[in-house]
């Protein structure tokens, strides 16, 4: 690696002040979700999940970090609300689905996030992409319960379940969360998991709600 890409690389380290700024300011200097939105990951994604609401008739979902919405572009979902905690991204959503009244968005904080009487919820809640970027616990632990609360059969989380954090990326820290979900929210079991096709995807994980 060439001295000016890692320095590059050790200033957007400097820079970092917590996962909600790094995004807000990603998106408002004109940057993407990524590249697992965008392209072959994207439609791989959507083809999963577009199958897994249609043969499982879901009527309603809520992504937990939707992100610039292009992902979005290729769901076929009756009902969906995006919600994401940059409110850059969620003006994204929706200067682009202008006319789409199956589709609402909203910004939230997970700090001062509580739904305890549920009127944010529905069929199936999904998380792409997102488990990896919340570095703190605590934003970490509020989001996978708020993640959870707010399905009513289905949670579909598209991630790996490992523990890492790479070095000079201060936005990513992969984490093994299947521990987690099983110390700490009841009523839920893994139905099925899907091994991403490359090695630069990730892994789906699907749990569904038991009586």
């Amino acid at each position: 690696m060439r001295w000016h890409d890692r320095l590059g690389r050790f200033a957007a380290a400097i820079r970092f002040r917590g996962s909600k700024t790094y995004w807000e300011n990603r998106y408002l200097a004109g940057g993407t979700s990524g590249v697992g939105s965008y392209e072959g990951q994207a439609r791989y994604k959507a083809d999963f999940i577009n199958d897994f609401v249609s043969e499982n008739a879901v009527a309603s979902v809520i992504e937990f970090g939707c992100g610039d919405g292009n992902q979005l572009g290729l769901a076929e979902y009756p009902l969906y609300l995006g919600i994401d905690v940059a409110g850059p991204a969620i003006e994204h959503c929706i200067e682009s689905f202008p006319d789409d009244e199956s589709k609402s968005f909203m910004t939230y904080d997970l700090r001062t996030f509580a739904d305890r009487a549920r009127f944010v919820h529905a069929d199936l809640a999904l998380s792409l992409d997102v488990v990896f970027h919340l570095v703190e616990d605590d934003v970490y632990e509020a989001y996978m319960q708020a993640l959870f609360n707010a399905a009513d059969r289905f949670v579909i989380i598209y991630a790996r379940d490992r523990d890492e954090a790479p070095a000079l990326k201060r936005h990513v820290r992969w984490r093994k969360f299947t521990p987690w979900i099983e110390r700490n929210v009841a009523g839920w079991e893994r139905c099925r998991f899907e091994p991403g096709p490359h090695a630069d995807y990730q892994d789906f994980h699907v749990f569904a709600r038991v009586e």
